[in-house]
């Protein structure tokens, strides 16, 4: 785990108290494996009651807000409180529709 994952991680943590949370770098699907520019969360959190989806992204990327500014390029955000938490397989992230190497 990068010092970036670790700091985002405990970002998260300490804003959302998690039940659940699932940060995965998958910069490696994006050609960019050393760069730690393409995320995916999977947070359940009782924060997330009462909130619309746009309400949670909205956090989640106000939060980040410096990270997303700078080496974070792609967050795929999958939010859940406990009660809408799936237990089930969450959606794969979508392909990146720039600045992959794989296409070269």
């Amino acid at each position: 785990m990068t010092a970036l994952h670790q700091h985002l991680q405990a970002k998260l943590e300490a804003a959302f108290a998690p039940i659940y949370l699932q940060l995965l770098n998958e910069s490696d699907q994006h050609g960019t494996a050393s760069d730690d520019s393409h995320y995916k969360l999977v947070l359940v959190s009782a924060s997330f009651v009462g909130q619309r989806l746009l309400q949670r992204h909205r956090a989640v990327n106000k939060l980040l807000q410096e990270e997303l500014a700078g080496p974070v390029h792609a967050l795929a955000l999958h939010l859940y409180s406990p009660d809408e938490w799936p237990l089930q397989q969450v959606p794969d992230s979508p392909a990146c529709r720039g600045g992959s190497k794989l296409d070269n």
